[in-house]
């Protein structure tokens, strides 16, 4: 490969500068010319031309007469404008070019001792081999010393179990040793370009590669290779450590190397006794697009040059226990991961992960935890680096046994529940532990019955405080439970399945208590802190899944993860696993990390809220009844309307409305049930301090200038190419506003696009508004004879049906049947807008391009729920087809070409096109 070997306007400045007979100028001609000649980037030097002239005409270094002094200003100069540490200006007089023989050239007996002066190799402890290199013996020079380089260093290290690679003290060597050393290290195949390197003066690139053979046995790719480097290490070495470390092949430990260079040489400037030193060859890796000359290698794991050996060898330690330690986990979770149905995907994930980049314990637990949590995508798996053995000991469940006798017993009710009755009748229960519990411990169950739930008995509500509650034996909550539901018949609680014990069962309340039962229709308020855990979090879970309670407080400790947790042998290493899955009375599963309270306060605050909670939650029957008559009033399909209330009703009365805390979730709550039951997503309940504004009023009429700013606003028109009009409008008006309107609209709107060709109408950005004035839109577009039927209207309100019919007469020119209409839509198309271009869809008036539009309704009414700042948007009509006599869909209208909305106006501009020269063959 072949590049340019002159900058022609630098040539042309040289020749200027010639003429001068001050020897700095002549200085620097010689300078320049050598750099044209040899320096490894000629690219660079179209801008010596503008730093050569400003540095003649500037004449400092005419009056600079210190050789050495001008050596550094040039120094300085050519560095900052080639920006390239390596160029260097120096004056010596007394410098003689030392000519060393280079090792091909040596006699055998020479070369042989240079190698042994420069190569040492040993084997460490537990196999480890051990290579210094202080000087990259190149190809020839390997050729010559033939089988002693084969027996002595490459075949001695191939029965290592890895490899420690030395480069600290490497200064010098051959680039055309380096393929040899990559491959050495590599599989046969695939061959691996490795480098690419330019040479200036000969004006040639070669492409280093791996080789496919050679003379020794590989070391091959599968064991552990470490590099050590320091800030001496240069050349070759370099060439070496950048070319393993990004084939993944080596880590390098110790300082980051010199960056040094392919290539320098020092040279003589003209007949002076200045010299300049230039890097006469660069590389470039493939691997990187870049290389380690000037910037040196960067080292894996930086330490210092002297410290690396030792570094190395405890990372050789670590690297060597990775085998073990994914063995281990991988037996751990094959025995104990409660997801048997994931197990499968996550062994085969640990047999096949990458580990070159690991470099430590910490490291090595880092990466399996990202791993195994991606693909298990279960937060509960965690591996972690514990150092001093610093794993979390499982708590003690004997540490919950009741005690034997009878008196001990009745201590400890009395010491682990706090019962009281609040002012307002409100029951207070704290308990700090759950005890251990069996169906034998009646004497138990007597006494909480009486020391416990009797004093509770006859309260308004209660509140169960778990703020300092930090678990115990999950043994306690089906009776703890059992208390809160009817005992008229079981309700199923929770199930557990047990992965060590390969076992599942399913949690009921009990069939007897001894105590009275709380019941199921008062409120129940958990409070909760970030200390609550364990068994404590399942309990505020279940409650919330139960819909038997309403959680207040703050997220819990979220450290229970039904998980085991196991020391990797001789490592600092723990991996928990969860052995455990608990499933509520839904079907679903917790996966635990904390509960999060339906009414979220700091804890000390809790108590003090929940009068406020409960305080709404009496008037929620009231809130959720009116909501059902409004729909039975108001509603376009009674029969739907008694359906949905009736849901409602069933749904406050089974709990579902306990997690409602205040009117803003309400209504969230309100609105999902409403949609899924009826199936209508245009049902709405929202919070509102003041009253809406219905679209019932006939708006203020606007003034001639401000109907001028309203049509500038609001719509947009153009004549696009090939005549055909573009009409856009942002909102659809009531129908007394556009006949105010009408004669501004005729003149600045609808005189520039009737008598195009044909027409398209966006309504991408139509949010609604008045339907009132859609039979006037729709007449523009048919003959004024026969009328037109548009759809018909069902009116809840009056349970009249009424047929929308096109005009008689408009104001203007009629658009007319026969030209092609095109209607542009998206999914903010809604409402008014909708039912425009469902009508014109319907009448097969104008093709639909874009996407579907949300399904909004012709009319909505706005009513208050009882005298709450909560109100319902409810549908009042129904529109029915002209043609079918069918209800219009309520997923909105299906354009006829499915399109982004963003680039339908290309579409339909496109199809304009096409349908236009269609029509000219057949004419």
């Amino acid at each position: 490969m072949k590049m340019a070997r002159s900058t022609p306007s630098l040539l042309v400045l040289l020749c200027t500068v010639s003429a001068s007979t001050s020897f700095q100028p002549a200085l620097v001609l010689e300078m320049a010319t050598i750099l044209l000649e040899n320096y490894c980037y000629p690219e660079k030097l179209l801008g010596m031309q503008e730093a050569i002239q400003q540095a003649i005409n500037s004449r400092e270094i005419l009056q600079i007469s210190d050789r050495k002094t001008l050596a550094a200003v040039l120094t300085v100069g050519v560095q900052g404008t080639l920006n390239d540490p390596r160029l260097t200006v120096s004056y010596e007089p007394n410098f003689f070019p030392a000519m060393p023989l280079m090792p091909p050239s040596l006699p055998k007996e020479q070369l042989l001792r240079l190698m042994r002066n420069s190569v040492k190799v040993d084997i460490l402890e537990n196999n480890v081999g051990y290579l210094r290199m202080d000087r990259i013996i190149g190809e020839r020079a390997a050729a010559k010393l033939g089988s002693l380089l084969k027996d002595d260093v490459w075949n001695k290290l191939a029965s290592t179990s890895s490899l420690i690679l030395d480069l600290r003290y490497s200064t010098a060597g051959e680039l055309s040793g380096v393929p040899f050393i990559i491959s050495y290290f590599s599989d046969p195949e695939p061959l691996v370009h490795i480098d690419t390197v330019y040479d200036r003066p000969s004006n040639t690139t070669r492409q280093l590669w791996t080789m496919s053979s050679i003379t020794t046995q590989r070391y091959g790719t599968k064991k552990d290779l470490i590099i050590l480097t320091s800030k001496r290490t240069v050349g070759a070495a370099e060439a070496v450590a950048y070319t393993l470390k990004h084939l993944q092949r080596a880590v390098i430990v110790g300082e980051r190397s010199a960056g040094g260079s392919v290539q320098v040489r020092k040279m003589k400037i003209g007949q002076s006794q200045f010299y300049i030193t230039v890097p006469v060859a660069r590389c470039v890796s493939p691997l990187t697009g870049q290389s380690w000359e000037v910037s040196g290698v960067s080292p894996t794991v930086h330490v210092m040059a002297k410290e690396a050996i030792t570094k190395a060898k405890s990372l050789l330690a670590v690297r060597s226990a990775i085998p073990r330690v994914v063995l281990n986990i991988w037996d751990i979770i094959g025995k104990f991961y409660a997801f048997t149905d994931r197990v499968p995907a996550l062994l085969q994930h640990l047999q096949s992960m990458d580990l070159f980049s690991v470099v430590s314990e910490e490291d090595l637990a880092i990466t399996l935890n990202h791993e195994l949590q991606a693909v298990s995508e279960d937060p509960r798996i965690i591996i972690k680096y514990m150092p001093n053995n610093a794993a979390m000991e499982e708590e003690d469940p004997e540490l919950h046994n009741p005690p034997d006798g009878p008196g001990l017993l009745e201590e400890l009710v009395d010491r682990t529940f706090k019962v009281e009755v609040l002012p307002g009748n409100t029951g207070y229960l704290r308990f700090d532990k759950f005890l251990k519990w069996s169906t034998s411990m009646s004497k138990l169950d007597e006494l909480m019955g009486v020391k416990v739930w009797e004093p509770l008995r006859d309260t308004d509500d209660l509140i169960i405080d778990l703020r300092y509650n930090t678990g115990g034996s999950s043994t306690f909550l089906a009776p703890i439970l059992s208390y809160l539901q009817d005992t008229s018949h079981t309700q199923a609680l929770f199930t557990v399945y047990d992965r060590i014990l390969n076992s599942t069962t399913e949690h009921s309340s009990l069939s007897t208590i001894a105590g009275p039962s709380y019941g199921s229709s008062r409120g129940i308020y958990v409070l909760t802190s970030f200390h609550t855990a364990s068994v404590g979090e399942e309990f505020a879970y279940l409650m919330q899944s139960l819909h038997r309670g309403t959680v207040i407080g703050e997220i819990t400790s979220g450290t229970l993860m039904h998980s085991i947790t196991f020391q990797v042998e001789d490592t600092d290493i723990s991996i928990s696993v969860p052995f455990l899955n608990f499933i509520d009375n839904n079907g679903e599963l917790w996966l635990g990390g904390g509960v999060v309270p339906d009414a979220i306060v700091l804890a000390e605050e809790a108590v003090d809220h929940v009068q406020e909670v409960a305080d709404f939650h009496r008037g929620l029957g009231t809130l959720i009844e009116g909501t059902g008559k409004l729909l039975e009033n108001h509603y376009a399909i009674h029969e739907a309307a008694l359906q949905v209330s009736k849901v409602l009703l069933s749904k406050w009365m089974e709990g579902f409305y306990r997690s409602v805390v205040d009117f803003e979730s309400l209504a969230s709550q309100l609105t999902a049930d409403l949609q899924e039951t009826s199936g209508d997503h245009r049902l709405h309940v929202f919070h509102c301090d003041v009253e809406p504004e219905s679209l019932n009023d006939v708006p203020k009429i606007p003034t001639a200038e401000e109907a001028g700013y309203m049509i500038d606003a609001l719509s947009k028109v153009e004549l696009l190419p090939g005549n055909v009009g573009y009409l856009r409008f942002d909102m659809m008006a009531h129908v007394e506003v556009v006949k105010a309107i009408g004669p501004q609209l005729i003149t600045s709107v609808w005189s520039k696009i009737v008598n195009t060709d044909a027409l398209i109408i966006d309504m991408r950005y139509n949010t609604g508004g008045y339907s009132t004035a859609i039979p006037l839109l729709c007449t523009y577009f048919f003959d004024s004879k026969p009328l037109r039927h548009l759809y018909t209207v069902f009116d809840r309100a009056t349970t009249t049906m009424t047929q929308v019919m096109t005009l008689n007469q408009v104001r203007g020119q009629r658009y007319g049947s026969s030209k092609d209409i095109y209607i542009l839509t998206s999914h903010m198309t809604g409402s008014a807008a909708e039912v425009f271009t469902c009508t014109m869809k319907d009448l097969n008036r104008a093709t639909i391009i874009g996407e579907p539009t949300t399904g909004g309704s012709l009319s909505s009414g706005t009513y208050q729920i009882r005298d709450s700042v909560l109100y319902a948007s409810i549908p009042n009509q129904w529109v029915l087809s002209a043609v079918t006599g069918n209800m219009w869909s309520l997923s909105g209208v299906e354009p006829h070409v499915f399109a982004p909305a963003n680039n339908a106006l290309t579409v339909a501009q496109r199809m304009i096109s096409a349908r236009l020269i269609k029509r000219g063959h057949k004419e």
